[in-house]
């Protein structure tokens, strides 16, 4: 008998948002949860930034002109946790899904493109923001860290997720596929650029698919006739925010699930047979038997940047700590790289034979 002998019901949500009211787009999230569930959905998968919205504004506004619409954006963007986490928590637990949210996530003074994984039972298991915003989006949020660079264990498998143009990131990519991810979870804005964005987009979600040996479950949002004239009313400009709709699933081989969402609202389903994974992987196993680590091998820095750091621990020093032979660290920043403290750890200056990826010391 295999040993991933079971089936996952896998939806990719491709709606609009309400531009008008966070609490507005939050509804729509809560019920497509409920409308995937009757559907028999374990795993429910959202658009990129969803809550409130997109910041499509940002594509078609220069940037001395988008100041109102940003500052809005702030107004109504997601507290971590907070409100929304609440709602959107309840709601998988009630129905059972493990649920993927694209939210904009206010810290503070800055804004971020950051991904929920919330699990069957409601509990939020990451937390990650985009690393890199993407051309017009470095004016509308701040960067992520390789914190969020993680697979979590969820009621449905071992999880990962990226966000829109992260995909072009091979290293990212890397970086889940060593931790193993079975379901992997794109999110991209849709409704943008064109046709050609979505004839890119689904390349990108096969061959990942591919490459990792995993299903891909992506969701792209879409945009109404009214609101695109409600964000840009000159029509010349407006079909900068027309096409670019790719909702798709793909199986490990490559194979689309279902007939894309190229268009219009929907809810996209299929059934994810994950003895698929182990097949693919027979073949072709990237970070196993296809990998060759002891010559290339991927590091990662995957603690939490900050912006300040302690040079002192507030803490009683350890015996070892306190002895007046031991020199002090010359840096005590966090993100700092530091030599391995275990015997036989893995140093951020030499490769781990062993393993594809390679963490740096904490």
């Amino acid at each position: 008998m295999s040993i991933n002998k079971r089936m996952v019901r896998a939806a990719a949500v491709q709606i609009a948002p309400d531009l008008d009211s966070a609490d507005g787009t939050v509804a729509k999230v809560c019920q497509a949860i409920a409308d995937a569930a009757a559907q028999g959905a374990e795993l429910v998968v959202f658009p990129e930034t969803f809550v409130p919205y997109y910041p499509y504004f940002s594509f078609v506004r220069p940037p001395f002109a988008s100041g109102p619409e940003h500052l809005l954006l702030y107004e109504r963007s997601v507290q971590v946790p907070g409100p929304v986490t609440q709602a959107v928590a309840a709601a998988a637990r009630q129905h059972g899904a493990v649920v993927v949210l694209g939210v904009n996530e206010r810290d503070h003074g800055t804004l971020y493109n950051t991904q929920l994984v919330f699990d069957a039972d409601g509990e939020l298991v990451l937390k990650r923001r985009k690393i890199t915003p993407t051309y017009h989006e470095r004016m509308i949020w701040g960067q992520g860290d390789g914190s969020g660079l993680k697979v979590v264990d969820t009621r449905v498998g071992r999880l990962g997720a990226l966000a829109c143009w992260e995909h072009y990131n091979p290293l990212a990519r890397y970086s889940l596929m060593a931790q193993h991810e079975e379901i992997h979870c794109a999110q991209f804005p849709g409704s943008m650029v064109g046709q050609i964005f979505a004839d890119q987009m689904e390349v990108t979600l096969r061959h990942h698919a591919l490459e990792s040996g995993c299903f891909v479950v992506n969701a792209t949002g879409w945009l109404t006739d009214a609101q695109i004239a409600a964000i840009e009313p000159d029509p010349a400009a407006q079909k900068a925010l027309r096409g670019g709709c790719c909702t798709a699933i793909v199986s490990p081989e490559g194979k689309l699930l279902a007939e894309p969402l190229r268009s219009g609202e929907g809810i996209l389903i299929a059934d994810l047979d994950m003895e698929l994974v182990t097949k693919r992987k027979r073949m072709m196993d990237s970070v196993g038997h296809y990998a060759r680590p002891e010559l290339l091998h991927l590091v990662i820095d995957d603690r939490r940047a900050s912006p300040m750091s302690s040079l002192f621990s507030a803490e009683p020093a350890s015996p070892a700590q306190a002895h007046p032979n031991q020199a002090r660290p010359h840096h005590a920043d966090s993100r700092h790289p530091v030599a391995p403290q275990a015997s036989g750890a893995a140093s951020v200056h030499g490769p781990d034979h062993g393993a594809a990826i390679l963490r740096a010391a904490s």
